[in-house]
């Protein structure tokens, strides 16, 4: 990659490890509790309107569009904004989210008979003993609930991630945007059962600055531009080169969680994520060479692929929204790490 494409890859990166740090921003504002489903519903109405009414529908069937909307946008964000408001640590949550990458690759293995390399198999388990080590360190200083459920949140990423993967639809951005219609009306509901009608209609009829410009901030740089860019090179470079650069992601938010809201992880924490990300990496990271070079789009050849120009195929206005933090990077990282398919007999 040229300099300049490695310091965009660098800056979405940036903005999507911000992402965690604007997240815990807007569920407490001025010492107040935002319900995070409600949060997570006013977020993807930003994301779909009015886009969704400028791209067309992805060749894809409802039940996949449906399948998407359910596990990649609604479970992922739904369980990741509950554990930060049941007290996560945005820095904790932006590193132990890495953990989808090896789920991804387990799923795969078992729902698309892929077979994961001796590669990633090594970092499966290196990621695991990490995450272990998290767990142990978390549970000394505080309740280890939220830790579960953001590695519910990963664990529900890397399902729509197959399910994406087997979809095989030809306009990426639109099945985010299509998929992304699931998320809003249900959360909505789930947040009017579980918080009551005062506190969501109190909320709505008193909204904090910070968390309006939370969510506009998830949907517009984490979404619109950093995905925007990573489309990009994703259709310009081998998916090898590109996606390493999302290791950065629990850095920075670690980073901007402790200069921003003072999270200071323990040392087990600390080794921990090294373990993990170092489990990442080993399942991402690939030695060059002509399979590592192919040019691939996210999840599937073409995927996003619409982008190089700026534009995707179905798409009027602007390439909007494909994800925060980088959700289809996971299924990238599985392909550049070297999935093998299946022997053809």
């Amino acid at each position: 990659m040229s300099i300049r494409h490695s310091l965009l890859a660098a800056l979405v990166a940036v903005l999507w490890g911000l992402n965690f740090v604007a997240i815990d921003f807007g569920l407490h504002p001025d010492g107040r509790n935002v319900p995070p489903l409600l949060f997570v519903a006013m977020r993807f109405v930003l994301v779909v309107l009015p886009w969704i009414f400028f791209i067309r529908k992805p060749d894809a069937s409802w039940k996949a569009i449906i399948g998407v909307g359910l596990f990649m946008s609604a479970g992922q964000f739904g369980l990741l904004y509950l554990a930060m408001a049941l007290g996560m640590p945005a820095g904790l949550a932006s590193l132990v989210l890495q953990a989808q990458v090896l789920l991804t690759v387990l799923l795969a293995a078992g729902f698309l008979g892929e077979r994961p390399s001796g590669r990633q198999l090594a970092g499966v388990v290196l990621g695991v003993a990490g995450l272990a080590v998290v767990a142990v360190g978390r549970s000394a200083v505080a309740l280890i609930l939220p830790l579960i459920i953001v590695l519910a949140a990963a664990l529900s990423w890397a399902a729509g991630n197959i399910i994406a993967r087997k979809a095989k639809a030809a306009s990426g951005l639109g099945l985010v945007v299509w998929s992304g219609a699931v998320v809003p009306l249900p959360l909505a509901g789930l947040s009017l059962i579980i918080d009551g009608p005062a506190a969501v209609l109190g909320t709505l009829g008193d909204l904090q600055p910070a968390t309006i410009l939370s969510a506009l901030y998830t949907a517009v740089f984490a979404s619109l531009v950093g995905y925007g860019i990573w489309n990009r090179l994703l259709a310009s470079y081998p998916s090898s080169a590109v996606v390493p650069f999302t290791l950065l992601v629990p850095v920075v938010g670690m980073s901007a969680a402790w200069l921003a809201l003072g999270e200071v992880p323990a040392p087990a924490e600390l080794a921990g994520g090294g373990l993990l990300l170092g489990g990442v990496a080993t399942a991402v990271l690939t030695r060059t060479g002509a399979r590592a070079q192919r040019r691939e789009a996210v999840l599937e050849p073409g995927f996003g692929a619409g982008l190089a120009a700026g534009l995707d195929a179905d798409v009027v206005l602007p390439a909007v929204e494909a994800d925060d933090a980088g959700r289809f990077a996971a299924a990238a990282g599985a392909r550049a790490a070297g999935l093998r398919e299946p022997e053809k007999r």
